[in-house]
């Protein structure tokens, strides 16, 4: 077998498990969402680093929801430089003025996607929103997260944080591949399966919606 085909093979064993294991916990979260909308509240989505594409797929999609707020703040992202946003999301303190600037109120329901689940902006951030009474759905890989330790100053992990859990099954270190000849694994799926698990989220939401006689406001591709 190729290293291409032993990756397809494995990511798609692993992107089957989460789909298996973890449309509870979508169901779950998707009816916080549906409450949440009906109610005339938010629906933010945010994510550091890698991370942010996972907001960036709940975001402006074609089929996906047009009232979801994304947090794409740019020096968490990638494009500002790996390091400042590697840098940028251990720094305590950061997920506050995110939060103020946003605006994040009571009853709004805040997805946050962090793989590892440990540094100190997704962490805060989940903390932050919680506080002032929003709902937290996690969107991080729980076998890495249980084998760090956190860098946020609470000491606190994402997952302990979130009403909802969705595990991106993923393991730890995120790549999966070993190639003779390479020090280190290949062929990473956060993003792979973070992206099927949130756009089941998406589907979801729109059931619930359109079952409780509410239009959903699906957006509709613009090159359609």
């Amino acid at each position: 077998m190729g290293a291409a085909e032993e990756y397809l093979e494995k990511a798609l064993a692993l992107a089957a498990e989460a789909a298996r294991s973890q449309v509870g916990a979508v169901r779950i979260a998707a009816g916080l969402v549906a409450d949440a909308l009906v109610g005339g509240k938010t629906f933010w989505v945010f994510g550091t680093g890698h991370s942010h594409l996972i907001a960036e797929e709940l975001y402006g999609r074609a089929g996906g929801l047009a009232s979801v707020r994304a947090v794409l703040e740019p020096g968490l992202m990638l494009h500002e430089g790996l390091r400042k946003s590697s840098l940028l999301e251990r720094l305590g303190g950061l997920a506050e003025v995110l939060l103020q600037v946003n605006e994040i109120a009571a009853g709004d329901v805040v997805l946050v996607a962090s793989n590892s689940g440990r540094n100190a902006v997704p962490v805060e951030f989940a903390q932050g929103a919680r506080e002032v009474g929003a709902k937290v759905i996690a969107l991080t890989s729980m076998a890495h997260s249980a084998a760090v330790e956190s860098r946020a100053p609470s000491g606190l992990r994402l997952f302990e944080l979130a009403d909802v859990v969705i595990d991106n099954c993923g393991v730890p270190g995120d790549a999966l591949i070993e190639i003779d000849g390479s020090p280190e694994k290949t062929g990473s799926t956060s993003t792979v399966v973070g992206a099927l698990l949130a756009q089941a989220l998406t589907v979801e939401v729109v059931s619930l919606l359109a079952g409780r006689g509410h239009t959903p406001d699906v957006l509709r591709s613009l090159n359609a």
